[in-house]
């Protein structure tokens, strides 16, 4: 694997216009240019675990479904019957069949329609080119993404080397079972949020328990790989809870992998696996979810634990900071300052908001240049 060319990052410049965070026409623009063209988590494939079983979720602005047939291939259609246009399924669930409630067309798991009441033989129908459609879907050790976009390069080419690296730093990830997703809204634009998240030039100042309970400051870098952010760091000699030190090589270690635009893989010593996914629902509002694994879905008290540290303190943190910067944001007083670049790419360093800047002005295109 060629290594990526950071140069464009480390060079000196300053933030976006605030425009980009605060118009609403430029978030339904975001919607079609941006995140329906890039991998998005749909969910675990513990969540389909037998035939029939299906998952509802949202990606931009579009419901979709991943059920898994029965020979066990689990496939991902938008969430919308080919007749008349009603929503198929709601939630979770498992159904040997999938019926519309409007009119009781019924489809096959695998998207195939199999019966339309008092349709056949009427003129103009024939049930073998009715389908329902498909969605691009990647299994990345049992993490299911989706991509609306059929022309879309594999995950593998967008995000070089995470599928190895994640594998070496985390050799039990397939065995990972989710123990609990925890909801939180941010109070501002997507693009605040995921910028906040891949730098830690404020984590000094703003995080006491991860800089202090988590990782070691001075051994944090963040490298750009592909469309990734990949943060790693040191444990921290203060660790607030106990890590198995035999569980893997790299028990003593913190890794990070953030997949643009809306996902990262975290992995706190220990190790501790969780991630984070975030869903925007408008120009300054944007839900996301963290969601915490263990081995085999065990119960874990040392999960439980820094699952409960990181909403009381890290989480809470950052929706204060992310809420502040949305409001200042649309000051008339603020300009865009410049972002401080260390080209070692360590702590005190914002090459990573460069890279997200040069990523979305290269998905969006003239109109944010």
């Amino acid at each position: 694997m060629e290594a990526t060319d950071c140069s464009p990052y480390i060079r000196p410049q300053r933030g976006m216009e605030p425009f980009v965070y605060l118009d609403a026409e430029l978030f339904g623009l975001e919607q079609r240019r941006v995140l329906s063209s890039t991998w998005q988590y749909g969910c675990h494939v513990s969540d389909l675990d037998r035939p029939g079983s299906y998952v509802t979720f949202e990606i931009a602005g579009e419901s979709l479904f991943a059920v898994k047939d029965p020979e066990g291939t689990i496939r991902t259609f938008y969430n919308v019957c080919m007749h008349r246009g009603h929503r198929l399924l709601d939630g979770s669930g498992v159904r040997p069949k999938l019926v519309c409630p409007y009119h009781l067309w019924t489809y096959r798991l695998d998207g195939r329609l199999d019966h339309a009441p008092h349709a056949q033989g009427r003129p103009g129908f024939d049930p073998g080119g009715i389908c329902l459609t498909e969605v691009l879907t990647e299994d990345l050790w049992g993490f299911l993404f989706v991509n609306l976009d059929r022309d879309a390069s594999p995950m593998d080419v967008t995000y070089p080397g995470v599928r190895e690296a994640l594998g070496e730093f985390l050799p039990s990830i397939e065995r990972m079972r989710p123990l609990e997703r925890r909801w939180f809204t941010a109070e501002s634009n997507w693009k605040v949020a995921v910028e906040n998240y891949n730098e830690c030039y404020h984590c000094r100042s703003a995080h006491p328990s991860f800089s202090k309970g988590v990782v070691l400051p001075e051994t944090y870098t963040i490298r750009p790989v592909g469309q990734s952010l990949q943060h790693r760091a040191e444990s921290s000699p203060d660790q607030y809870y106990e890590i198995d030190y035999e569980a893997s090589p790299h028990a003593a270690d913190y890794r990070s992998f953030y997949l643009w635009p809306l996902f990262s893989f975290q992995v706190y010593p220990g190790p501790v696996l969780n991630t984070f996914c975030w869903r925007p629902a408008s120009v300054d509002r944007t839900p996301f979810f963290r969601e915490w694994f263990s081995l085999d879905g065990e119960d874990s008290p040392t999960v439980a634990r820094v699952a409960d540290e990181d909403a009381r303190t890290t989480v809470a943190e950052d929706l204060a900071l992310m809420r502040s910067v949305q409001c200042g944001l649309s000051s008339r007083g603020y300009r865009p300052g410049p972002l401080v670049i260390d080209p070692d790419m360590g702590l005190n360093s914002e090459h990573t908001v460069a890279a997200i800047k040069a990523w979305y002005q290269e998905a969006m295109g003239p109109s944010v240049q």
